[in-house]
């Protein structure tokens, strides 16, 4: 027995002494609001107090915090209270996994110093990392508790107002349950048996020798699967096996299943299973899959291209050749993972047919679930538990088929977790792309002609490469008015890990190769920067390249005129400084964006039912899972706004595919627009039943005491006795956003909104050193409503991050950077001073005017950076992320 001291109460636990001290907080003790999301250091999420002083109880052993006294995030704690408040009060905590690290380290440096200054927040924060908010509300939060001053929730929870997060307090009180927080009491642990090849046969032995010889449960393997061994993103295309069948096209390719204690299925060593290996020579790169010799990876794939996508417009090789400047360019992006703090975890009940996991489609989940397992999927239940970070890693199944089977195989309910090597080898990645583009534009600075041939590397399996082959062509030209379009694409496989959805699908990319043309026809035309896009910019009553006309929302020349003033004294300051710093050099740089909201040119609906009972409770019954953007909170601000009653009278039921409706999947920025404008319309449908058995006009009011509800117009005031009536009173709403299927040159409506935005970016650059260090970021982006500011401050923020980490710092590499020690993703102290502009030009599509946001604050910071380093430097930068050796090269060429 080993005696803890764990929030002011003595613990004696039966633990190993070597098992992690965050271990056994969370198996043993229960705590689970401590988070592990690497056990190896890097990610400060499992950050505790130990005699005061902040540790990664992950690098802690058990035997060593003996005699110490151990603070948790669930401890009671006036300081910790406040910190708790102020991280709700300034939106601090979006998916909430890094949080109770976070405010761990911060109690830490506030009672060593209860005024710290901006740089010691940040010091202090900087072995926490957080992959969603982009740290400066965190920061403001901590100085917010130091100088005790919280700002107060607004007292209306309509639209518009900056709400804290409905669902926030579990994520500051540690209470909030993630996919590896949970499971049945006697549930067996799931390992998976990767494969450490990218590319080889094999073939297994005696599996029932190898189970009996290491005391397991079950060894699973492809003839484990009881219904069909495949699942996938694309309706048409499932080939992705559960367990590969005697031949692997990945490096972490799962090949066997480990099912047995958690002891058990741990000391288990892969060298000692039956698996007789043939490895085969992997198509690395776009150009080795391409090679007329290479073997084919599927046989949908000829030539292993997975998908073409394509789009014309007016002849874009004429308008070119007579263009009075020309610019063009060859362009590369790496893979970039997603780096979700939470690993990929959850739990099976008893025969595989309920799930709870981290997830951002749960009816997706549920169709690949009972594809796998052979049933019909209404007997399939999803239950999404708290994820902690998706960012398009989570649309794809995981863990959920794995579990399935383990689950049916074994008739116990079975958990998993991934490690973070595992996470990061097997989840996919945001496409390699590789760009050769042309532009032009006459005398007077006007776009006359683009084309893009792009190819993105989309792994060993198809998971999203359709469609980012066929968004890219979309917005390839930018969001300018450009007459001639020719935009080509093509989806390779290779045997890298899946390429999938990430923030964008695709459009970061593409936008790195636009935006520097765009840098390039202003140079040859010497023509301001900042004044050839706003003499470009698309706005109300234009054409798209794929025909389609802007009739409303179209805000980015609101967008480009709002930074105009930033814009001018970025320059400025940059004159100024380089006037007399040979090394420092400052630069500034400037970008834009377009983002259709949803899928493209398809079928995209959502549906939401929203209940008044008899009892008087009013309940959203709302698919539409919240990964961290705030959708639950958003949502709820729509539907109580158009029913015209309080948000605190609503309470909601999120994503149980048992009980809620489908809402379509968290992604394509599109839950504000499609599964708001459902909310509102199922909200309005119950209002409208309410008026009409009052007997009531539409301009009346509403109020809820209990089961008593009262309505009131200008003429009469009726209580309505709810406990009275025969059935609970239901309405529910599907919207499916307007498209137009795109014809064989691109042309049609691939989307009902789009979202704008341009942002600015001031950088300094260490000529010797070729460092780039990020000092503002100033954006103005046109939301079509802000129907919550807060949080729409909280995703431009953490999509700014993102886009930092592309431009300069994330690169991953198969079989190296299977860590968050070797893969970077930004700090707090990587981060920028960041300044907003929101536009709001209202889609009348939306609800109440609103559309997404979460992906548009992404693409142009990216393509800002770079151009800054330009100006810097007078480098034109191809190649991302741009890493020192990278720029000092390219400065040196």
């Amino acid at each position: 027995m080993i005696a803890l001291t764990v929030n002011g109460t003595r613990h004696d636990v039966a633990a190993d002494p070597f098992a992690p001290l965050s271990d056994t907080l969370r198996e043993v003790l229960g705590l689970t609001g401590t988070k592990e999301g690497c056990n190896a250091g890097d990610c400060g999420a499992c950050t505790v107090l130990m005699d005061g002083a902040q540790v990664c109880a992950c690098l802690v052993s058990t035997a060593q915090a003996e005699g110490a006294a151990v603070t948790t995030v669930e401890a009671t704690d006036p300081l910790l209270g406040t910190l708790r408040a102020a991280f709700l009060a300034r939106g601090a905590a979006q998916c909430g996994i890094c949080t109770p690290g976070m405010l761990m380290a911060a109690l830490d440096l506030l009672r060593r110093d209860p005024t710290p200054d901006r740089a010691a927040v940040e010091d202090a924060l900087g072995g926490v990392l957080c992959r969603c908010t982009g740290y400066q509300q965190i920061v403001d939060a901590v100085l917010d508790a130091a100088r005790g001053s919280i700002a107060a929730a607004p007292a209306s929870g309509a639209v518009g107002a900056a709400v804290p997060r409905l669902d926030g307090l579990g994520k500051v009180a540690g209470t909030e349950r993630y996919g590896a927080d949970d499971a049945p009491a006697d549930a067996l642990w799931l390992r998976v048996v990767r494969s450490p090849h990218a590319s080889a046969r094999f073939t297994l032995g005696d599996l029932e020798a190898a189970r009996a010889a290491h005391g397991l449960v079950a060894v699973l393997s492809a003839r484990d699967v009881p219904g069909t061994n495949a699942f996938g993103i694309m309706p048409t295309l499932k080939d992705q096996p559960v367990f590969a069948d005697g031949l692997v096209r990945h490096r972490g390719e799962a090949v066997l299943g480990l099912v047995g204690t958690r002891a058990a299925v741990a000391a288990v060593r892969d060298a000692d299973l039956p698996i007789a290996w043939d490895p085969l020579p992997p198509l690395t790169g776009v150009d080795g899959a391409l090679a007329p010799a290479a073997p084919r990876l599927h046989d949908h794939a000829p030539g292993n291209v997975l998908v073409r996508g394509h789009l014309r417009c007016g002849d874009a090789e004429a308008a070119l050749a007579t263009s009075a400047a020309r610019a063009e360019g060859r362009f590369a992006t790496a893979f970039v993972e997603h780096a979700y703090i939470e690993p990929e975890a959850g739990y099976a009940e008893a025969g595989g047919l309920t799930i709870a996991a981290c997830t951002q489609a749960p009816v997706m989940d549920r169709e690949e679930t009972a594809r796998v397992l052979g049933v019909a999927e209404h007997d399939v239940r999803i239950i999404p538990t708290g994820c902690g970070g998706g960012f398009g890693g989570k649309l794809d199944a995981s863990v959920q088929p794995l579990l399935a089977v383990a689950a049916r195989v074994t008739s116990r309910p079975v958990r998993i977790t991934y490690s973070r090597t595992e996470s990061m080898a097997s989840s996919t990645k945001r496409h390699p792309a590789r760009l050769q583009a042309r532009m032009g534009a006459d005398a007077d600075g006007r776009f006359t002609a683009f084309m893009l041939d792009g190819d993105f590397d989309t792994g060993s399996y198809a998971s999203w490469g359709p469609t980012v082959a066929n968004r890219v062509p979309v917005h390839a030209s930018g969001p300018y008015r450009v007459p001639s379009v020719l935009a080509r694409t093509r989806a390779v496989h290779t045997n890298a890990p899946p390429s999938g959805a990430f923030r964008g699908f695709g459009v970061p990319q593409a936008a790195i190769a636009t935006e520097a043309l765009v840098d390039d026809l202003a140079e040859a035309l010497r023509i301001d920067r900042w004044e050839i896009r706003r003499r470009n910019a698309i706005g109300r009553g234009d054409t798209t390249p794929s025909g389609q006309v802007l009739h409303a929302s179209a805000g980015l020349p609101e967008c480009l005129d709002a930074l105009k003033p930033d814009w001018d004294a970025a320059l400025a300051r940059v004159a100024a400084h380089n006037a007399s710093a040979p090394r420092q050099r400052l630069g500034a740089g400037i970008a834009c964006m377009w983002y259709g909201c949803g899928n493209t040119a398809m079928s995209n609906p959502s549906t939401m039912r929203i209940t008044l009972a008899r009892d008087g409770s009013l309940t959203l019954f709302n698919g539409a899972v919240d990964i961290g953007q705030g959708s639950t909170t958003v949502i709820g601000q729509i539907a109580a706004e158009a029913l015209g009653l309080p948000l605190a009278t609503l309470r909601q039921v999120v994503g149980d595919t048992a009980l809620t409706p489908d809402a379509g999947k968290t992604s394509a920025s599109r839950q504000t627009f499609v599964s708001g404008r459902a909310a509102a319309d199922a909200a309005k449908a119950l209002r409208a039943r309410l008026l009409a058995l009052a007997n009531a006009g539409d301009g009346a009011t509403l109020a809820l005491e209990g089961a008593r509800l009262t309505v009131r117009d200008a003429h009469t005031r009726r209580v309505i006795d709810l406990a009275a009536l025969e059935a609970d009173i239901t309405a529910e709403a599907r919207y499916d956003p307007p498209t137009v299927p795109l014809d064989a040159d691109g042309q049609g409506v691939p989307y009902a909104t789009y979202g704008f935005a341009a942002q600015v970016a001031l950088v300094r650059v260490d000529l010797q050193l070729a460092t780039v260090k990020v000092e503002e970021i100033v954006v103005a982006q046109d939301v079509g409503r802000a129907v919550n500011p807060l949080l729409i401050t909280g995703q431009i923020h953490g999509g700014i991050a993102q886009g930092l980490g592309l431009a300069l710092m994330e690169e991953f590499i198969p079989g190296r950077t299977e860590n968050l020690h070797d893969y970077l993703i930004p700090t707090a102290g990587d981060m920028p001073r960041i300044r907003i502009h929101l536009i709001e030009d209202p889609e009348p599509e939306g609800p109440f005017g609103a559309k997404g946001v979460g992906e548009p604050a992404l693409v142009p910071t990216a393509p800002a950076i770079l151009s800054a380093i330009r100006h810097a430097t007078g480098v034109r930068i191809t190649q991302v992320p741009v890493l020192p050796h990278r720029l000092h090269a390219a400065m040196r060429a």
